[in-house]
């Protein structure tokens, strides 16, 4: 898996647990090992201009997907995942310490970069949550791999609460 990882923020942030996230996220999905994924992280100024000219909406958001070759995760029969470049997740860790700092569980903002950064990769691999159903299969996917992960990396407590409306 090659994700690329890029702290344009100016915002100390564990790059290093969003590059595991992420491929945890992705080998989760059964999504080819060769696939490509970039993540940046930018400040508010860059989220909110991308939120402005993307999405037509103020302010900054917390993060943003951009889907390049549309995979989406193997169906239970297909023997082969699929492989090309994901695309980009933009994220902003100035959105995300102040969403962890109001979430029903507080936690930190490199925790909430963890949530968002699978967020990310589950509206690349196609999901929503527009309607009612799209949003509690991807929020139960999504607590399931942030579950998974910090389980496998020994984390206690509990996991952050999803926070992404």
């Amino acid at each position: 898996m090659s994700i690329d990882v890029n702290n344009e923020s100016g915002t100390e942030v564990d790059e290093q647990a969003i590059l595991d996230i992420a491929r945890y996220a992705l080998a989760r999905m059964r999504i080819h090992p060769l696939s490509e994924l970039s993540v940046i992280v930018v400040d508010a100024d860059a989220m909110e201009q991308l939120h402005i000219q993307w999405m037509d909406l103020p302010g900054p958001t917390d993060v943003m997907s951009f889907p390049m070759d549309e995979l989406r995760p193997p169906s239970k029969g297909d023997d082969e995942p699929p492989q090309g470049l994901l695309g980009d997740i933009v994220l902003c860790p100035e959105v995300a310490a102040k969403q962890g700092t109001e979430a029903p569980t507080q936690h930190s903002m490199d925790e909430e970069l963890q949530l968002l950064t699978v967020h990310g990769v589950l509206h690349l691999l196609g999901y929503d949550h527009e309607e009612p159903d799209e949003k509690a299969e991807m929020f139960g996917l999504q607590a399931a791999i942030v579950d998974g992960w910090r389980a496998e990396k020994g984390l206690t407590g509990p996991s952050p609460a999803p926070t992404v409306s």
